[in-house]
């Protein structure tokens, strides 16, 4: 069966991060992606690998020159939907803005990828994942002394890529009663704000302490926290609730007598000390099987290699590989619609030939540098 966005088409213009992540899940539900890259070649992250390419064609285009942006115009007509992660106005100054492209297209939605939105103080400034999260108070809040780096989970994909594809198809829905495009502005900013929405409402019911590492989820609690293990590994404990706890410490053989409280928090220094001490005194992998299949939420820190041969992760294939590596698999699943399109890899000469033109005019713009050699 096709996937849930067949049918619909999406321009892709090359960028890093969030942009590509965000194509990535629009063709994982089966949109036809189409990534604009660079005709001569070069990659925005040089030669790193070029990431988050799976179910997408691509074509080299120079959207520096008249013949290229003629081309552009050409797949823009017929695409719902276009993605971009420049800086506010750059779009605008090669001439594929939202503007440019209303006019030939007015039902396109234009998602505009940013880290600062497009405008306000910071707008046209560099930045990156680290930056965005550091002025929503997502840093802030995460570690122990220091804050702790999160990847580029919190900016780049969780409020960047994922806000820009929900939005996308949210504007897609919308055009189905008023026929009309619009532009979707994302940004990395607003985006890790939103998802910090549950801690700022804690927060303003003083719920929650804006101490790092003093609250009930961010690795106070001792019960909520990751603990070393006696071959230098580590367990997960996320046992919250009281009948989750009472099953910590049975299968630890710990009598609940013995310690505070679980929710006196003057107790948590000594519930912590205890749980360190059993912890450090068998591998990570004795614990594992000792909590599998338990409710004391206790789960073993898998590292990228390991985590990809778990049994459960591999029982649901939620990873697969597609090019000989583990690779996560697409999400989310559907009853009845396929999220699986193969990589389709860079296929210039169907694209290009979709738009009519024949061997003799690719090779023309080729030798031109308006088209990426090997067009045709």
């Amino acid at each position: 069966m096709p996937g849930p966005l067949n049918g619909i088409r999406v321009l892709e213009l090359a960028a890093i991060g969030p942009v590509p992540f965000c194509g990535m899940l629009l063709a994982d539900m089966g949109a036809d992606v189409i990534r604009i890259r660079r005709a001569d070649g070069r990659q925005p992250l040089g030669d790193l690998v070029d990431v988050c390419r799976r179910g997408k064609k691509s074509v080299g285009i120079d959207l520096k020159s008249d013949a290229g942006i003629s081309v552009f115009m050409q797949l823009a007509e017929s695409a719902d939907v276009l993605i971009e992660g420049f800086r506010p106005g750059v779009a605008e100054r090669l001439g594929v803005g939202p503007d440019d492209l209303e006019g030939i297209n007015p039902g396109l939605i234009y998602g505009r990828m940013t880290g600062w939105g497009q405008e306000g103080p910071l707008a046209t400034t560099a930045g990156h994942d680290i930056n965005y999260i550091s002025l929503t108070g997502v840093l802030h809040a995460i570690g122990g002394e220091s804050p702790v780096l999160p990847l580029n989970l919190i900016g780049d994909y969780g409020g960047g890529a994922l806000y820009l594809a929900l939005g996308v198809v949210a504007a897609l829905n919308e055009r189905n009663s008023s026929g009309r495009g619009q532009i979707v502005d994302a940004a990395m900013i607003d985006g890790a704000a939103s998802l910090m929405t549950p801690t700022f409402e804690l927060l303003a019911a003083r719920m929650w302490s804006d101490q790092r590492a003093d609250n009930l989820l961010d690795g106070a609690a001792p019960f909520y926290r990751v603990y070393a293990t006696g071959d230098g590994r580590h367990v997960a404990v996320g046992a919250l609730e009281p009948q989750f706890y009472a099953e910590l410490l049975r299968l630890l053989a710990i009598d609940p007598e013995e310690l505070p409280a679980q929710y006196d928090r003057a107790g948590w220094p000594k519930i912590a000390a205890r749980l360190t001490a059993e912890f450090a005194g068998e591998t990570r992998d004795h614990w594992d099987r000792l909590f599998t299949g338990s409710d004391a939420c206790v789960s073993p820190v898998l590292s990228l290699e390991e985590s990809p041969h778990h049994p459960h992760n591999q029982f649901r294939s939620t990873f697969v590989a597609d090019s000989g590596s583990p690779l996560p698999a697409r999400a989310p699943r559907f009853s009845r619609t396929s999220a699986g399109a193969v990589d389709a890899g860079p296929d210039d000469a169907a694209v290009l030939a979709g738009l009519g033109m024949d061997d003799q005019e690719i090779g023309r713009l080729i030798d031109a540098g308006v088209l990426a050699p090997g067009s045709r």
